[in-house]
């Protein structure tokens, strides 16, 4: 009999190189694992993967960032920075498989996002959820993000549910 092993923080490599096949994949985790969690339906995917187009499109590895997390050459995660302005970048695509969240990993993840900000000389950023995502949302929070907008929607997620915006200023210093 296998032994299942919760995965150390320490076992994940996370490259910032984006490659073919790295947003077809995103795609399908947020479909699957949402659909699996949230009863989310394929608009929703639709929505995802219309993102991904325009992020694909607008690319630039000067002023966008990807970190792709792996765990025995598979991915297991992800988080996007998407330029969206000057001083504004967009926090995307932040999800993990199950198996590899409580970790802090996603701790790692939002101080690296923080970092890049800092280096790019990005003051601002902002994030768009749900209202049922407790925990990422606990994490945003603790990193300073705040609440900014509320608006319900249902066609993009197959059911009823209201999006949250979330802003974050850096602290001129």
């Amino acid at each position: 009999m296998d032994t299942i092993t919760t995965p150390q923080l320490s076992d994940i490599q996370i490259r910032n190189q984006l490659l073919p096949g790295d947003l077809g994949y995103i795609a399908h985790v947020h479909g699957d694992l949402y659909a699996k969690e949230c009863g989310y339906g394929l608009d929703f995917e639709a929505y995802v993967l219309q993102g991904l187009k325009d992020f694909a499109l607008e690319y630039d590895a000067t002023k966008d960032k990807v970190w792709i997390c792996e765990h025995n050459h598979r991915i297991i995660g992800f988080l996007v920075a998407q330029h969206r302005g000057a001083d504004v970048v967009q926090f995307r695509y932040f999800i993990f498989l199950p198996q590899y969240r409580g970790i802090g990993l996603g701790k790692k993840l939002m101080e690296k996002f923080l970092d890049f900000m800092r280096q790019q000389g990005y003051n601002n950023a902002y994030l768009w959820t749900t209202e049922e995502q407790h925990a990422a949302i606990a994490l945003y929070t603790r990193y300073g993000f705040t609440l900014s907008e509320q608006k319900p929607s249902s066609a993009t997620f197959g059911k009823p549910v209201v999006e949250q915006r979330y802003n974050l200023t850096l602290n001129q210093q």
